[in-house]
């Protein structure tokens, strides 16, 4: 078994070396191409197993990969810097403008796209006759539903967007994974048992006190930080105060209960807009703002990395597989029904750019949070059936949505600015 460094080194070197390859051969976007490379590896190792079965390649990997426990390290590590990184960068006044639609989408568009989604894979399984649960089907609606930030943020920093309508989409990404984790906690406790008696109530309560808590942590956190950074000037020691920020935040909201993702994303509003501008020096900012930009590549590279790598651990069974790829349009369809009926609704009141309900349904990416929340699903006889169909729609989403997203933004955008 390898220790923790070891395996931090091989991936850290998978990872230039994938990334070196990207570079120099298929010319794709980083993160983009580091999916592509390790699921080619990946499918390699799964092709020389069944052709050499005795050489145990599959078994080897498998091991490795199995040693990292993907729940924990993205949901109670990786995911806070990825989300402080992705916030500092964004212009909070635009998404104020545009709250109404943000916070719609990422509350109401969630819950619909759970419902929708859930509904036709119960039919989808049912047809492939495999015995999936309703309730345990509208689990993976909460798990598929909301958009990644960290797939969303990677990818528009390569395609040029209208500042109106990359406010929308940096702004649900950001909120809505929050709001998507909570729905997945209640769908769990009320399909798989083990977490009491579940009430409309207590729903209703837990909803609120997660992410209403997780702004209130956020904005206490981020302005104490705030104002110990107005008064110094040292960017060594801001730093080490922005690190601090992040991961106390994260503890704390594990502690109380509330929700750590949505707290680390106000908190990293708040240093990203008023921070930035009115406690930092030009010197202090742009070393903060690089720093941040360096752990935000490095554990990109990462995670997408493990995305790739992460087809080890699914099922081949072939329902489980066609599932998954039915699962693909059913999951593009409901996320379309679930931006047009609220911008249409918000219409009335407000003008929105050309083909934003394309870009964004289009744009909805899933990720790493889709699959973490997927392999931490109880032990049962669904498990793998919901994970196959889970990574299905996020090896789809990474590699060819996120490959066509800037043309399609070209065509039905246009050069609005």
């Amino acid at each position: 078994m390898q220790s923790a460094f070891e395996l931090i080194a091989i991936l850290l070197s998978l990872s230039a070396l994938f990334g070196y390859l990207n570079h120099r051969v298929l010319h794709l976007p980083h993160t983009i191409g580091l999916v592509v490379i390790a699921l080619a590896v990946s499918l390699a190792i799964l092709g020389i197993d069944l052709v050499a079965p005795g050489l145990g390649l599959k078994a080897t990997a498998a091991k490795m990969i199995g040693q990292i426990d993907f729940t924990r390290t993205l949901m109670e590590g990786v995911l806070s810097f990825l989300l402080f990184a992705g916030a500092l960068h964004v212009d909070l006044s635009a998404m104020l403008d545009r709250k109404y639609a943000i916070g719609i989408m990422a509350t109401f568009g969630v819950l619909l796209t759970t419902a929708l989604v859930g509904g036709g894979i119960y039919l989808v399984f049912l047809g492939l006759g495999v015995d999936v649960p309703l309730l345990a089907c509208f689990v993976f609606g909460a798990l598929i539903a909301p958009t990644d930030p960290v797939a969303v943020l990677s990818i528009l920093k390569t395609v040029h967007v209208p500042p109106s309508l990359e406010a929308k989409i940096a702004g649900e990404s950001l909120f809505n994974d929050g709001v998507g984790i909570v729905v997945f906690t209640i769908a769990v406790a009320i399909a798989f048992g083990g977490h009491g008696e579940v009430t409309p109530g207590s729903v209703a309560l837990l909803f609120l006190t997660e992410a209403g808590g997780g702004v209130i942590l956020g904005l206490l956190t981020g302005w104490l930080v705030f104002f110990v950074m107005r008064s110094i000037d040292e960017y060594t020691l801001e730093i080490m105060l922005s690190l601090a920020l992040v991961t106390g935040t994260y503890v704390i909201a594990s502690r109380l209960h509330v929700s750590g993702p949505i707290a680390v994303v106000v908190a990293g509003l708040l240093i990203g807009n008023r921070g930035t501008r009115l406690a930092m020096s030009e010197t202090t900012r742009t070393h903060l703002l690089d720093f941040w930009e360096l752990i935000d590549e490095i554990l990109n590279s990462l995670l997408f990395l493990l995305i790739g790598f992460e087809v080890l651990a699914i099922s081949g069974q072939t329902s489980y597989l066609l599932a998954g790829a039915i699962a693909i349009p059913l999951v593009l369809a409901a996320r379309l029904i679930s931006v047009a009926l609220p911008l249409a609704a918000l219409s009335l009141r407000e003008s929105f750019t050309k083909g934003a309900v394309w870009v964004l349904t289009w744009g909805g990416l899933k990720g790493g949070i889709s699959v973490a929340l997927a392999l931490s699903l109880p032990a049962s006889p669904v498990r793998e059936a919901l994970l196959t169909a889970c990574y299905a729609v996020v090896i789809f989403s990474v590699i060819v949505q996120g490959v066509t997203i800037g043309p399609l933004i070209k065509r039905v955008v246009g050069e609005q600015k």
